[in-house]
């Protein structure tokens, strides 16, 4: 998942079977809880979320209850013992996800309030912030020099927005 905005399917069905592992439920509060843990940054959509959990019902590690016109899915024991074989990789997955999650709280209180005192200034950060993020993608796996010039450039530019002196 990391620099990724979705999960393969193995690692969502993974991540699905910890979560009925916590408690039964419907498609729909699974989709928010995967919302929630990673404060928004990933959000399944139905239309990964469904097929997944009809996947796990048809492969025995789900089971699903018809509750009026909906299905609560609940693990299995067989769900439960695959779960516990890929622990490590499912608690990987929710790690990520809070640790994500965190994050994203982070950044909202940083620009908590911006829009509010000058849009035009919160979207030119906006825009920068992006443009920042494409530049470092694109060095992503570049030379060791390279790496250090950037990490360079970083800290004088961190240094400068909390006006410090940047370092030589």
């Amino acid at each position: 998942m990391p620099g990724a905005r979705k999960l393969s399917s193995v690692d969502l069905q993974l991540l699905v079977l910890a979560l009925l592992e916590e408690k039964p439920a419907h498609g729909y509060e699974l989709i928010r809880a995967v919302e929630e843990r990673s404060g928004g940054f990933y959000t399944p959509s139905p239309g990964v979320i469904y097929p997944a959990l009809t996947y796990l019902e048809e492969i025995g590690h789900a089971v699903v209850e018809a509750e009026g016109n909906r299905k609560r899915y609940s693990i299995t024991a067989a769900g439960h013992a695959y779960l516990q074989a890929n622990r490590a990789n499912a608690d990987a997955i929710l790690d990520a996800l809070t640790r994500i999650g965190g994050r994203m709280e982070d950044v909202r209180e940083a620009f908590a309030g911006l829009d509010d005192l000058d849009p035009r200034a919160a979207d030119d950060l906006h825009r920068a912030r992006h443009a920042l993020k494409h530049a470092l993608m694109r060095k992503r796996g570049c030379p060791p020099d390279e790496a250090r010039r950037i990490a360079e450039i970083l800290d004088r530019a961190t240094a400068v927005i909390l006006g410090q002196r940047p370092k030589s």
